[in-house]
């Protein structure tokens, strides 16, 4: 039997191949050990926490929209960085659309803009629970005779829910386990699963996921049920440009379709629309010439319940 930090490590690694597509490889085997009891408890989301240090001095009311999804400007000096993820309800089986999310960051010198809006804005997870935002790694900054590490601040307020406050940090941080509110491992700041990996994708950008579990009204199914029913083991090439391959595993016979969300979350292609028994399967997009450049969403959708996704883009 896994321990429950095993299981919280099986759940982080399956979340960040959603966007990394790293160790597909080790997937079917990762599977194959986890007996139907593990499966079972591995349902749950682990929920959203504060952040310690709350919203901070430094939050500007009244951000505007983003455009694009760009919270860093083409010409922003810094390092780029995707986020991407879903909203989902607590119990992990639905995401919620409609969820705005107000971001604001210090820039790469570690400076906060407390005059404007640069690095500063909003946007809202699309009608699948979908949510994307480019800006660049923040810079650190001197808090007392320490650096705080690299950290995003977000106000995630469901719609007709409460607002949470709470702050991202990246994996490798060397200033996380001396901050006191990166450290916390325990309780209502624990900041445990707020602290993603990032990778470094063939653009040069990098990128890191992060699904958010609050309280709200859900609709449409996807979570972690994709770890005994099936899922999208892998897309290429990603980026792509005229032909996608997805290769995905079907765990239980279900009536199966692989649909394909854009930015916004309307539905843009479905493929692979039948009855399959448990087996691996391949199933290929070639998008039609007129759709444009830009990300999209892949989703395994089985007996009506959408189950596993991973984001690709068409360039």
């Amino acid at each position: 039997m896994s321990t429950e930090n095993e299981k919280s490590s099986r759940r982080q690694f399956l979340r960040n191949t959603a966007i990394t597509g790293l160790g597909v490889g080790l997937l079917p085997n990762l599977i194959g050990s986890a007996s139907a009891k593990e499966t079972e408890t591995n349902k749950a989301c682990p929920p959203i926490t504060l952040d310690y240090y709350g919203q901070g001095p430094f939050y500007t009311a009244g951000a505007p929209t983003l455009v694009n999804n760009q919270l860093a400007a083409v010409g922003e000096p810094g390092t780029r960085l995707i986020l991407t993820g879903v909203v989902r309800t607590l119990d992990c089986t639905k995401v919620i659309p409609d969820t705005t999310i107000d971001v604001w960051q210090a820039n790469d010198a570690g400076a906060y803009d407390n005059t404007g809006f640069k690095l500063r804005g909003v946007t809202k997870s699309n009608a699948q629970g979908f949510y994307l935002i480019e800006t660049i790694l923040p810079g650190k900054y001197l808090n007392g005779s320490s650096y705080r590490p690299r950290h995003i601040h977000f106000k995630i307020t469901p719609p007709g829910f409460p607002t949470i406050i709470t702050q991202l940090y990246f994996e490798g941080d060397t200033e996380i386990p001396g901050d006191a509110a990166a450290s916390i491992k325990s309780g209502t700041y624990d900041a445990t699963n707020r602290i993603i990996p990032i990778t470094l994708n063939g653009q040069g950008k990098y990128e890191g996921t992060w699904d958010i579990a609050i309280n709200g009204n859900g609709t449409i199914g996807i979570g972690e049920i994709h770890l005994d029913r099936g899922m999208i083991y892998s897309v290429s090439p990603n980026p792509f440009t005229d032909e996608l391959e997805i290769n995905y595993g079907v765990f239980q016979k279900a009536k199966v379709s692989i649909q394909v969300f854009d930015i916004r979350g309307a539905l843009v292609a479905v493929l692979d629309q039948k009855e399959l028994e448990p087996l691996k399967y391949k199933a290929v997009w070639k998008p039609e010439i007129n759709l444009p450049k830009g990300v999209f969403w892949v989703a395994l959708k089985l007996n009506d319940l959408q189950v596993h996704y991973l984001k690709v883009e068409r360039v």
